[in-house]
């Protein structure tokens, strides 16, 4: 990726429905326009300076694995913008959106987040610590940070609207999908057969990836996936195994009881502790060199796990 393309921090288009710490969330037509900005959050905190093409590769990265992976479909994508497909009312716009905006379809997102661990690290080896659980799940006695479990398991979190999600139950979970089927009355399924379809589908998806990334050197530690119903069907939604979203380890450093080198924005993270920044507003700026490392570690996962380039 050219170190010279420009960044979008925010977009300002017509019919903006939403924007998220990453994401502006426009109508278009019957279905949504997700636009993936190069802004960049870390502890909750948007940072003030963004990631020049980071948005570009989160959105090319989701496409990779909902095109590569069978267990991703059903999905809500239906077309990245490019020159050649562009909503008619954003045709003017497409230098800002060629290759970071998806048009998807318009889902009813349940209200959990669905994260599936490999490894037991961040708040998962602080909850194993605690209680020897994950989200309620009992683990084997002895493991050690950032060790590879018996086998994945699917840990929800609540999906919060400010400050942090929280890590929750699978019944607890059973009742969020409850109460949201009951609002949407025009849903008829299950809370719990529908909970347990979205957790064998989010295993079955953290497999599929994790076999894939082990082959090019790369472990996916944990990952977090959204899904949601469009005519009652069962689709994944949101971006998909990208470094935002997702743990990437190098598999040549990985070492059992210490913390990993990563893939992901935890570079960024790792600098904001060293300054003792508290985490909260206003985020402190950022020097060059950590806007350009952030940027080559998602480069580099990108072109590892893809084996393209951008």
């Amino acid at each position: 990726m050219s170190s010279t393309l420009s960044a979008i921090h925010k977009t300002d288009l017509p019919a903006l429905m939403s924007r998220g710490k990453v994401r502006d969330i426009y109508k278009a037509g019957g279905r949504l326009m997700i636009v993936a900005t190069d802004r960049i959050s870390a502890f909750d905190v948007v940072m003030d300076q963004p990631i020049p093409g980071k948005g570009v590769l989160l959105t090319q990265m989701s496409r990779f694995w909902l095109e590569t992976l069978p267990a991703c479909q059903p999905h809500h994508l239906d077309y990245v913008v490019s020159d050649e497909q562009v909503p008619p009312e954003y045709a003017l716009h497409v230098e800002q959106l060629r290759g970071r905006a998806m048009i998807v379809k318009r889902a009813d997102i349940l209200p959990i987040e669905c994260i599936v661990r490999g490894y037991l690290a961040g708040s998962g080896w602080k909850d194993y610590q605690a209680t020897g659980t994950v989200s309620g799940v009992r683990l084997p006695a002895g493991l050690r940070k950032s060790e590879r479990l018996p086998e994945p398991i699917f840990t929800p979190s609540t999906k919060a609207t400010a400050g942090h999600d929280e890590a929750i139950t699978f019944e607890q979970a059973g009742e969020l999908v409850r109460q949201f089927l009951a609002v949407k009355r025009s849903v008829t399924a299950d809370a719990r057969a529908l909970l347990e379809a979205v957790r064998r589908r989010a295993l079955d998806i953290y497999t599929q990836a994790a076999r894939h990334a082990e082959q090019r050197g790369i472990i996916i530690a944990d990952t977090k996936f959204e899904f949601g119903l469009f005519s009652g069907e069962l689709l994944l939604v949101d971006e998909v195994l990208t470094p935002d979203s997702s743990r990437f380890w190098p598999q040549d450093q990985y070492q059992v009881g210490r913390d990993q080198p990563s893939f992901d924005k935890q570079f960024l993270r790792d600098y904001l502790e060293s300054i003792a920044w508290p985490k909260q507003p206003p985020p402190p700026p950022l020097p060059p060199e950590i806007v350009s490392g952030t940027r080559e570690k998602y480069e580099d996962a990108y072109r590892r796990l893809t084996g393209r380039t951008l």
